[in-house]
């Protein structure tokens, strides 16, 4: 199968301006995450909506493409990059651009689940280890049938386990963390990037609710791996300490 990887970046955000700009130690973020999925796939672009970052990628000897500003979602983005840039891929791998420290096995194992035919859609899952970051909104959970699949992604605890005292559900279920990378097959993309929002993509502000709710089917691919995305100038704090540690 012709994988093809495309980071999409803004310039603009209301919690951290210019955040794929932003110093990381010797790079900005976006050549970070960049030479993280260039370690692992041949075809990587950068789709941007700013010049700003369009000539950065370029000056460190990247590929990018200048999309439009109106797109809602990274996904749309994707979609009007994967026209402009073309040629015969299979699957598009959707990395997020404040993700500098995205490893190789998370990539590969995103990659894998269209061994199988059925895979239309796939994303990352790891486990919870601490019933706080469980109760954390902006950590989505999600639930999977015994084959893999997602059947549902909520901001709320889920599933609710009854009759026993919240500090001991660690114990009586895996509860299961989204990680905000996305694979889809190329058709599926563009079909997926038609639909209209949804009442549970409006309701819970996660997009991959929209594809549910549509019927299409998000394979999970599960690592133990923690990322560190960038959202705010105090995660870029913490990003720094990261890779002084490393």
């Amino acid at each position: 199968m012709k994988f093809i990887a495309i980071i999409p970046a803004r310039y603009a955000s209301s919690r951290f301006p210019g955040k794929p700009l932003a110093m990381l130690g010797s790079m900005p973020v976006i050549q970070r995450v960049y030479r993280q999925v260039s370690a692992v796939l041949d075809d990587v672009y950068v789709a941007t909506d700013d010049a700003r970052i369009h000539d950065t990628v370029t000056s460190f000897g990247g590929k990018a493409v200048m999309t439009r500003s109106d797109h809602k979602s990274g996904t749309d983005r994707i979609e009007e990059a994967m026209e402009q840039i073309g040629g015969n891929f299979d699957v598009v791998v959707n990395i997020q651009g404040d993700e500098p420290f995205i490893r190789q096995s998370q990539i590969e194992t995103v990659c894998r689940c269209f061994d199988s035919p059925e895979t239309q859609i796939a994303t990352l899952g790891k486990p919870f280890t601490d019933m706080e970051a469980v109760e954390n909104p902006n950590s989505p959970k999600i639930v999977v049938d015994n084959r893999g699949y997602a059947m549902y992604f909520s901001r709320s605890i889920i599933p609710y386990v009854r009759g026993v005292d919240k500090q001991e559900w660690m114990g009586k279920y895996p509860f299961l963390k989204h990680l905000g990378i996305y694979a889809y097959r190329t058709d599926v993309l563009k079909d997926i990037t038609r639909l209209p929002q949804s009442s549970l993509e409006l309701a819970e502000s996660l997009e991959q609710l929209r594809w549910l709710q549509n019927g299409y089917r998000i394979k999970v691919g599960l690592t133990d791996v923690e990322t560190v995305g960038i959202d705010t100038p105090d995660d870029l704090q913490r990003a720094e300490m990261f890779l002084a540690d490393k």
